[in-house]
């Protein structure tokens, strides 16, 4: 990928309907009330259970524009008129062989509007304009509903990856391999 021209920083990726942006400090309380959703925390090992307001605060103001300082990562808001339905990103800039990873979580509230398709579709298609070869993501076998949302974003599956996930228990699980390559 070719971020040159990009500050990541401040880049923002619209859609008709979403603003995929940058977080700001008062969306510490929406991502808060979001993570308290047993399913997020279910398909999302690095969820913090019990999720507290300081985790959600170091999400906010510490991981998420770390990584766009470091050029490693886009963590976006998805904002759909005015409010934070969810997040997503493109993570692992330049960091992976499989290229970068498109990843999401949306509140409970906002599920069923194709947010979380639109949001990684979008993302997809913007990591490839910037030269991704391409651009992958991963979902829990047993988790149909992100499988279902990897494939509505134009994701294409190619296989699984046996032992991949890393459980909260220490156990392991499989994980679907999705994938978008320009054409797409």
């Amino acid at each position: 990928m070719d971020l040159s021209g990009t500050d990541l920083t401040t880049e923002v990726v619209r859609t008709p309907r979403l603003v995929l942006r940058p977080f700001r400090e008062d969306d510490v309380d929406a991502v808060h009330a979001a993570c308290q959703s047993p399913d997020i925390a279910r398909w999302i090992s690095s969820i913090a259970v019990p999720y507290t307001r300081a985790d959600a605060e170091a999400f906010v103001t510490g991981e998420a524009p770390a990584a766009r300082r470091e050029g490693t990562g886009l963590t976006v808001a998805i904002e759909a008129d005015g409010v934070l339905v969810g997040a997503s990103g493109v993570h692992r800039i330049g960091q992976h062989p499989l290229g970068p990873e498109v990843g999401y979580w949306i509140a409970p509230e906002a599920r069923g509007s194709g947010y979380a398709a639109e949001a990684a579709h979008a993302l997809a298609e913007w990591a490839i304009g910037l030269g991704a070869p391409r651009v992958y993501l991963v979902a829990d076998v047993l988790n149909t509903g992100s499988q279902h949302v990897a494939r509505k974003a134009g994701f294409t599956q190619e296989g699984v990856l046996r032992s991949y996930l890393h459980y909260r228990d220490g156990s392991r699980g499989d994980a679907a391999l999705f994938s978008r390559i320009p054409g797409d």
